[in-house]
């Protein structure tokens, strides 16, 4: 998989974690400072190499203020980096992540800073919805898209096909 990986030869990565912050950095090593956390996580377990190699990166993540902080407590997968830029400045080859797919809409990373910004909502679901489960001032897309609901074909492949034994769909 490292050689696929490191030849460019993956497209997209799915990565999720204990926290995402405003650039797009994983932290699931720790939570609370490194020297003493609160609670300790399982690691990268080859994310940081999907994070830094796959072309594009799609994280999917509940929202909620403790899962998205302004700064993560330690960067497990990098992002865009610090501030956004770190990602250019040590050559990582990948792109990072492109979007954030969660509970309630789609963040996306504004090309020009590598800041995840609201791109799109569920229905039924408002941007200050989306803003309360962040720890940032969110920036937002001049025209936010709206998602439409599953069809009930896509329910049935997912609910009947895919995840039959209900391992990761509830309901």
């Amino acid at each position: 998989f490292q050689l696929f990986l490191q030849n460019g030869r993956i497209e997209v990565g799915f990565l999720g974690g204990a926290q995402v912050d405003r650039y797009g950095n994983i932290n699931t090593t720790v939570i609370g400072p490194y020297e003493r956390p609160a609670v300790r996580l399982p690691g990268s377990g080859g994310a940081a190499e999907i994070a830094v190699h796959a072309r594009r990166t799609l994280i999917v993540a509940k929202l909620n203020p403790r899962a998205f902080p302004e700064q993560v407590d330690f960067v497990t997968s990098p992002g865009q980096g610090r501030g956004g830029r770190g990602r250019r400045e040590l050559g990582m080859p990948g792109a990072g992540p492109v979007k954030v797919i969660t509970d309630k809409g789609i963040l996306e990373a504004d090309p020009a800073t590598g800041e995840m910004v609201l791109a799109a909502l569920y229905p039924g679901v408002t941007a200050d919805d989306v803003q309360a489960g962040v720890g940032w001032p969110l920036s937002r897309r001049p025209r936010l898209a709206d998602v439409a609901p599953p069809t009930g074909a896509e329910l049935r492949l997912l609910r009947d096909v895919l995840d039959p034994k209900k391992l990761y769909l509830k309901g």
